[in-house]
């Protein structure tokens, strides 16, 4: 599974906008707003039968965007979550609604793959160059990494329903693999809750879709193949988006070699070593 998750998805849109024959679909426009978040990029969207006010969408997005990562953000060392990672054990605190609600998540998740997804590898990944500390491209001390691994543990983060949070031990998160995923949603909700169903949101390769392009059709994406570096833009599969959200993780982006054994931000939170399978990439969507 992914701890500091590297997405690269291409967004498929087509070039050439041709007006539906149906006269509800006659005079609906489609939008596009695109900026800056989270240290990537964001590109939403939407389709609205009314003049719409890009500047104040934009507004709004920013500042939703700018919330969530004052929340989430490892670099950020005034961060909620950067303060929670400097609390001590056994001491109940008081968290945001959005830390609260992704920690429920990134419970549920580490339930769900028996532990294979860990927030709180954050220890075995700077270890290893890929999180918040510079990546020299070398292997970890052996002890290094099994005194890391006794830093790690979701089941040390007890979550109550007031929002109260407390560490039974040491542990530091690192939602890097959902905090992208978390901001789509957040987007998603903005345009959802003012009655505009049919939008497109992505967030550094993450994508949540609700509804229908201009064309009357449902959000078309492209994942892009998974072979090492850049260079290879070509696409690996298009699909349709039905209400659903999309992201991707793989071994072909994020990595280094040595003596040619290939070293990827995939972390195992068992042996504190990359991921070693014949698996180079892993595309997951839900409703």
């Amino acid at each position: 599974m992914n701890y500091s998750k590297y997405i690269y998805i291409f967004v498929f849109f087509p070039i050439f906008i041709v007006l539906s024959c149906h006269p509800a679909q006659a005079f609906k426009r489609e939008y596009k707003i695109t900026g800056k978040t989270m240290g990537t990029f964001y590109c939403v969207k939407f389709i609205s039968s009314k003049k719409e006010d890009l500047k104040t969408w934009k507004l709004r997005i920013d500042t939703r965007l700018k919330e969530i990562n004052k929340r989430l953000s490892m670099y950020d060392p005034k961060s909620e979550l950067s303060r929670f990672n400097r609390e001590t054990k056994d001491r109940p605190i008081r968290i945001s609604r959005d830390f609260h609600t992704i920690l429920l998540q990134a419970r549920r998740l580490n339930k769900i793959t028996d532990g294979a997804w860990d927030g709180t590898i954050k220890p075995i990944v700077d270890l290893w160059g890929f999180g918040t500390k510079q990546n020299k491209n070398t292997i970890p001390d052996s002890l290094l990494i099994s005194q890391a691994l006794s830093s790690i543990g979701f089941t040390h983060i007890q979550i109550n329903k007031d929002p109260i949070v407390a560490k039974t031990a040491d542990v530091t998160l690192d939602l890097g693999s959902i905090a992208k995923g978390y901001g789509t949603d957040a987007v998603l909700a903005l345009f959802i809750n003012t009655k505009i169903n049919n939008v497109l949101v992505e967030i550094g390769g993450e994508l949540a879709a609700s509804g229908k392009n201009k064309k009357g059709r449902f959000w078309t994406v492209g994942i892009s193949r998974p072979d090492k570096g850049f260079a290879n833009k070509q696409l690996y599969k298009i699909i349709q988006l039905d209400h659903q959200a999309i992201a991707t993780s793989g071994n072909y982006r994020n990595f280094f070699e040595v003596n040619g054994k290939t070293f990827s931000h995939i972390i195992n939170p068992v042996t504190g070593f990359p991921v070693d399978n014949q698996i180079v990439i892993v595309f997951t969507s839900a409703v």
